[in-house]
């Protein structure tokens, strides 16, 4: 009776949707175990599961006679978590065959997401060898009965869901003190739900998720800012996505790779969300990369069609540059305008905005997305193909270890050419309502601080080069609303990191990713934190440690996830998708890069192995600044390695067993090649003979050796 009245109210309150079956044999001793979004959880999970369960209750929700008249109905233990007879008197209950209850938070989230975790519920399980039942809330906290502060959006029966998962075990972890296994055992019951949280993404496209989001926040909830000073709301941006997607949609077929060469800005948003809805697939064109680079993108992913604008163009000084590119058929926005007759504007009032979900035809959530191109071990741009569904997915891993809500206000200032600039930075705000201010350039040291502080921004995204040039230049006080300072594509320097906490009181949380992978791989977070490394995998993510002859330490990382990308487009074989793939089988990803696990899973990288050099926050390839020196200097032998710099992040070096060559030789030969500037070596190291294998090709592991041996801690 009991049950069926909890299904009634459930019903009645929520439009609700189960994932998921209650395993029909189930162990002896058995623990259930939920995130807490609302005072209906209790409600939701009396209602659903098909046998009786004995809850765990606080002494504290027993003080409130509301509650207390309706703990009447079912079976219940008070517990006083400060009280050690507490736990033998559970661990009695669970011997005895009983099936507890409990929210491992031990209180309704007050942010929408996961909190914190206690020990209590994952010792239990550990102690008695109990099997959990993982289930996972959602969409309760957009309700009246939830804890969350406005201005998050409430909803008469909102959308929400219920996913049981699998049975797991949480063995009793070994540690030198109890108090350690208890928090080691917490931290896999935290990690066991943020998993849950991962698997129960809603399925889709990027286009679909932002419509969820305008349905949730409302059309007149602010969101996109840029350097015009105006603030378009959810509203505005649909219209104009709906406008923009219909304009692009002529230019270009359905599943057609169409180049993007836009700044931060917001009129750039509003073209990816069209295209997103229109089936074309964005092409991340990098205007830094060279007139080289870019043509070398364009024919990879067979681009016959590249849009850009006048004024991003003249401010950027690439008329030059654009006018170089060939084979493809330039188009700027502002000549689009015009094309948008009365018969689109009545199409996009009457029919787009008030129904946009019934005009295109949603692909496959695995089909591509975006398009975004990293340099080649012969500085040739890959194609990085990444689908809906991994970016989604490797959004719903960053939310599910960090908190973000609209209380929030992201300051991007890194492109979205780049993989962090475009999911972090623009893709999560747009989907779960936090305001984003989109800045043209990242190298504004002064500028970037005080834009931060007069927006009240409280999420920065940066390099460790960008980060250590804003605190050079900021006032103390510019920072003092921001709550998170992400790091990533480049390794944080100590120096940055306690510049930060000495100025400004702020903690860093340095992450690592691949482009390949959506991008984040690790980050550190407010719960999960330890300093000289890039914190913790993601959930759902997987790895494998290769060992590698001649690595004096570490091992090298392969990973596989949801958010691993669909493949390459290869320069030598444009268009043709080359799924990931590694010595560990198809799906894996060869990360290339070395490192040590330490204890409680956080990652330390030691070193690379693909010859790349992170400069000033870009990925260069060594391979450019060889060909450079062959150019300037064809007779002689050039090889390229990179060492840590204090404020760039790496430097090149190159060996050379020519006297007489010059940076200015190197800059000119770059220049006329239309190769990146970036790629000239600031080092060049004269020798009689460039050191190499047997084999006829340079020794690249003992030329680093000895770069760092004659450069390491000298380079300012």
């Amino acid at each position: 009776m009991v049950k069926r009245l909890c299904r009634l109210i459930v019903r009645l309150l929520f439009r609700l949707e189960v994932r998921g079956e209650v395993p029909k044999e189930l162990p002896a001793k058995l623990v259930i175990v939920a995130n807490h979004q609302s005072f209906a959880d209790g409600l939701i999970m009396e209602g659903l599961l098909p046998f009786p369960v004995t809850w765990v209750v606080h002494t504290s929700i027993l003080a409130n006679p509301l509650f207390r008249w309706m703990l009447g109905f079912v079976r219940y233990v008070s517990i006083d978590a400060a009280n050690p007879l507490s736990i033998k008197t559970l661990v009695g209950l669970i011997e005895a065959g009983e099936r507890v209850a409990m929210f491992p938070e031990g209180r309704i989230t007050v942010t929408g997401s996961l909190m914190k975790t206690y020990d209590g519920p994952a010792f239990l399980a550990a102690r008695t060898g109990a099997a959990l039942l993982p289930i996972r809330l959602d969409g309760f906290a957009n309700s009246y009965l939830a804890r969350t502060k406005p201005p998050f959006p409430k909803k008469l029966r909102p959308k929400a869901s219920v996913m049981i998962e699998p049975l797991a075990h949480v063995p009793m972890p070994e540690a030198r003190t109890g108090r350690e296994r208890r928090r080691l055992a917490s931290f896999a019951v935290q990690r066991l739900l943020a998993d849950c949280q991962v698997r129960a993404r809603p399925e889709g496209t990027l286009w679909e998720a932002f419509l969820d989001a305008v349905e949730l926040h409302g059309r007149k909830a602010p969101l996109v800012e840029d350097i015009r000073g105006v603030e378009d709301n959810y509203g505005r941006v649909l219209r104009a996505a709906l406008a923009l997607g219909r304009l692009v949609s002529r230019l270009a077929e359905e599943n057609e790779a169409v180049g993007v060469l836009m700044p931060n800005a917001a009129p750039s948003v509003y073209l990816l969300l069209g295209m997103f809805a229109t089936r074309r697939i964005p092409a991340m064109l990098n205007y830094t990369s060279g007139v080289e680079g870019m043509q070398s993108a364009i024919e990879t992913a067979r681009i016959r069609t590249v849009i850009t604008s006048h004024a991003f163009v003249e401010r950027a000084k690439l008329a030059d540059k654009v006018t170089q590119l060939r084979n493809v058929k330039l188009i700027y926005l502002e000549d689009l305008r015009p094309t948008f007759k009365t018969k689109d504007k009545l199409w996009l009032m009457l029919r787009a905005l008030p129904a946009p979900r019934s005009l295109f035809r949603p692909p496959p959530p695995d089909s591509p997305a975006v398009i975004l191109f990293t340099s080649g071990s012969e500085g040739k741009p890959k194609g990085v193909v990444l689908s809906h569904a991994s970016i989604l997915a490797n959004i719903a891993q960053i939310r599910s270890v960090i908190e973000f809500s609209n209380k929030d206000r992201f300051f991007v200032a890194l492109p979205i050419f780049h993989s962090f600039g475009l999911t972090a930075g623009t893709l999560i705000p747009l989907l779960y309502g936090a305001r984003l201010y989109l800045y043209p350039s990242p190298l504004h040291y002064r500028i970037v601080p005080e834009m931060t502080y007069d927006r009240d921004c409280t999420v920065l995204f940066g390099t460790g080069t960008f980060l250590g040039n804003y605190a050079r230049f900021a006032h103390p006080y510019d920072f003092h609303n921001v709550r998170y300072v992400i790091s990533g594509a480049e390794r944080l320097s100590p120096e940055v990191r306690k510049t930060w906490m000495d100025k400004f009181g702020i903690r860093i949380f340095e992450g690592y990713g691949a482009t390949e992978c959506s991008p984040v791989i690790s980050v550190n977070t407010p719960m999960a934190y330890r300093e000289d490394t890039v914190g913790q995998l993601l959930p759902g993510i997987e790895y494998r440690l290769e060992e590698m002859e001649g690595l004096p330490r570490g091992k090298v990382l392969h990973v596989r996830g949801p958010n691993v990308m669909q493949g390459y487009y290869l320069p030598d074989a444009p268009g043709v998708l080359a799924p990931p793939q590694s010595a560990f089988g198809p799906g894996w990803y060869n990360t290339g890069d070395v490192v040590e696990m330490q204890e409680g899973g956080y990652i330390r990288i030691v070193d690379r192995v693909k010859r790349f050099a992170k400069v000033a926050g870009e990925m260069v390839s060594l391979e450019i600044a060889e060909r450079m020196a062959a150019a300037a200097s064809p007779k002689h032998a050039h090889a390229a390695t990179a060492v840590p710099s204090g404020r760039r992040g790496e430097v090149i070096v190159l060996f050379t067993d020519d006297g007489a060559l010059s940076r200015e030789q190197l800059t000119a030969a770059a220049r006329q090649m239309g190769l990146p500037e970036i790629g000239v070596p600031r080092l060049i190291h004269r020798v009689d003979r460039v050191p190499r294998l047997g084999s006829g090709k340079f020794d690249y592991m003992r030329i680093k050796q000895l770069a760092k041996e004659e450069f390491e801690g000298k380079i300012a």
